[in-house]
């Protein structure tokens, strides 16, 4: 394995780094107490990735079992308990678990424990998921959905349901 092409030519570097505070609001809010924090996204990231906080609230919640086409997805859980579906099982996993998904891997993630969680979502390369966290929390433009609009939503936002 090699390092990736040279993308700068800059001699000097530039002064391009942000800092998102650890008190910052979260983006985006839903009705179970959760909700996700932008901290990279691929716009940010110029497509090389996107990185999210995600928390959720004590209720159970998360994706069922699924796929990505375009992309891998790697959890790094922080606090409370996750469980994480592998792809041929399910596991508890704590603060310092990390799971690695790559292209096409089948993955979930619930929270069952009744006590908040939070973990990292990384996308790698980045894609525009803002959007899909945005009407994942809006419950009521979700319903308001036909199962056509469902279908293609999930499409567009490479979610592949089992």
């Amino acid at each position: 394995m090699s390092y990736p092409p040279v993308r700068y030519q800059g001699v000097r570097g530039e002064t391009t780094a942000w800092l998102r505070p650890h008190d910052a609001p979260r983006d985006v809010d839903n009705a179970a107490g959760g909700g996700a924090a932008y901290l990279a996204t691929a716009a940010a990231t110029g497509g090389a990735f996107g990185l999210y906080r995600w928390d959720m609230g004590p209720g159970p919640s998360g994706p069922g079992p699924h796929f990505h086409r375009s992309l891998t997805e790697s959890f790094y859980v922080l606090a409370g308990t996750v469980r994480l579906f592998d792809g041929g099982r399910w596991l508890d996993a704590v603060p310092g678990d990390f799971l690695h998904v790559p292209i096409g891997g089948v993955h979930a993630f619930r929270n069952e424990s009744g006590e908040p969680a939070s973990m990292l979502l990384l996308f790698t390369p980045g894609a525009p998921r803002e959007e899909y966290f945005e009407v994942l929390a809006d419950a009521a433009r979700r319903e308001a959905m036909t199962d056509d609009e469902r279908l293609d939503f999930f499409l567009r936002h490479d979610n592949h349901w089992l």
